[in-house]
């Protein structure tokens, strides 16, 4: 009896061990979890200019945690290969980027490192060259790509973190890195979004890959992306999509295009395989209640994707108030606190 005794508290003792999951350096969620995230890329800059976070109590505290107690688990950073200063279009240097995982991993937060190939902002519209990277040929460009993904993860790994997801490019529906990386030369494309995989493997083989597109709504768009993008033989693990009912044409309330949204990520799942997130969404932040609703409807969509397919749901910097950025679709009031729509993670 002493003996069972005596391994009864041994196996408790290891239950209770493998239960804590809040020791530095461990996240508080597990890579099976839903992620519910933010990119909160903004967040230095906010805060060296003198912005104050606030929780809803009025009392002032750190933002993260104010987020973390909003129910996000997860955090969203971008880099860029060699920003300016600048308060609003720069930072996000790799060594920023670097320090805000780490800070975010002490906070017990999930990370995804976002790679914008580009000084600046990256997007539909925009996939400007880094200014470095002018003038190389095309197996020096992909070299150029190569190194500085693997230098980045490097960094990341020196300082102990490992991000569970990384985006080669930043809403890449006509490519990125121009002229090079357009998808008016798909078979140069995808050479350069696999240089892109193959450094985050090689670096840090857990993490997952994420290929990103806006419009999540749009299932053409998608199925003549991925479409192209298996062709020519793209590398990666997760499909992952921006949805913002607000930049659609017409701004249409999300209760037109939801079941869209839904019915896409079924379908990329179905037809390619993969795993789908939806990497960014935002609403309005003058209408709160229809925001919260917003959101509310996105988690549910990406959790009712079959087999678990649906990963997460990351909000677009939920914390850049638009008294500080100009930004519309913040959850962020002028008053410094979060609005109710974030409470839709919780």
């Amino acid at each position: 009896m002493k003996q069972k005794a005596k391994l009864w508290l041994l196996v408790a003792g290891l239950i209770s061990l493998m239960s804590c999951n809040k020791v530095e350096g461990k996240t508080d969620s597990d890579s099976s979890s839903f992620a519910k995230g933010a990119d909160i890329s903004w967040l230095p800059q906010m805060e060296k200019s003198g912005y104050i976070f606030y929780n809803d109590n009025g009392v002032k505290e750190d933002c993260i945690q104010i987020l973390k107690d909003h129910g996000i688990n997860s955090v969203r950073l971008r880099t860029w290969v060699d920003p300016s200063d600048n308060p609003h279009s720069g930072h996000c240097s790799k060594d920023e980027t670097v320090a805000m995982a780490v800070r975010a991993q002490k906070a017990g937060m999930r990370i995804m490192i976002n790679f914008h190939y580009s000084d600046t902002w990256a997007d539909p519209a925009h996939q400007t060259k880094p200014k470095a990277w002018e003038g190389l040929n095309f197996e020096q460009l992909k070299e150029a790509l190569y190194t500085y993904t693997a230098d980045v993860m490097t960094a990341l790994k020196d300082a102990g973190v490992t991000p569970e997801w990384v985006q080669v490019g930043n809403e890449i529906p006509s490519g990125m890195v121009y002229p090079e990386g357009s998808t008016d030369n798909w078979p140069q494309l995808v050479e350069l979004l696999n240089k892109g995989y193959d450094a985050v493997k090689e670096v840090s083989p857990s993490s997952q890959v994420i290929l990103h597109v806006d419009q999540g709504n749009n299932n053409e768009r998608f199925r003549w992306w991925f479409d192209n993008a298996t062709k020519y033989g793209a590398k990666y693990d997760i499909i992952g999509m921006s949805y913002y009912p607000y930049w659609l044409e017409g701004k249409p309330d999300y209760t037109l295009s939801i079941d869209d949204l839904g019915n896409n990520m079924n379908d990329m799942v179905s037809r390619y395989h993969k795993d789908v997130m939806v990497v960014e969404v935002g609403g309005e932040d003058t209408k709160v209640q229809n925001t919260y609703d917003m959101l509310k409807a996105v988690i549910s969509k990406v959790s009712e994707v079959p087999s678990n397919k649906g990963k997460g749901v990351f909000y677009w910097e939920p914390q850049g108030a638009r008294s500080w950025s100009k930004y519309a679709l913040s959850c962020w009031g002028d008053n410094g606190r979060p609005t109710q729509a974030l409470d839709a993670f919780k």
